[in-house]
């Protein structure tokens, strides 16, 4: 590699779904610096959710909760501006079904499965492919649902 060649690299939507899934602190971490340089329309949902994922990793109560309320507003907040985007109906689902009682984050899940059984075939391949791989372990989706 060149002096002054970028180290940066393009975001990757299925990387980031593989990262999701792997739930690897280290992956994590890498993911979001990359998100932290990509202008995608989608950053802020994304950061959201890895901060969660990331929250559930962590050993530390208090770094927990401030991890997962930090990811909580970042993907609440792209929902608010974006509502009709089923893909942060999806990520806020896995979230939801996953999260500690205590974070008392889970009134949606019903919604948003209505949601991505209404719209899936209007997501992109990928994502779709990612929604039917993640209704396999699923209790709240199912591949028949697709």
């Amino acid at each position: 590699m060149m002096r002054g060649e970028s180290l940066k690299q393009d975001f990757d939507k299925p990387d980031f779904y593989a990262v999701l899934a792997s739930g690897k602190l280290e992956d994590i971490n890498k993911e979001l610096i990359l998100l932290n340089t990509a202008s995608i329309p989608e950053k802020e949902a994304y950061e959201g959710t890895l901060l969660m994922r990331k929250s559930g990793l962590l050993k530390i109560p208090a770094e927990k909760l401030r991890f997962f309320k930090k990811g909580r507003i970042k993907l609440e907040s792209a929902l608010l501006k974006d509502s009709s985007n089923c893909e942060y109906h999806f990520l806020r689902l896995t979230i939801q079904e996953h999260a500690p009682k205590v974070v008392k984050y889970n009134s949606e899940l019903e919604n948003d499965k209505q949601y991505i059984l209404k719209y899936f075939k209007d997501l992109s391949p990928v994502v779709q492919k990612v929604i039917i791989n993640y209704s396999k372990n699923s209790k709240i989706l199912n591949p028949e649902d697709f």
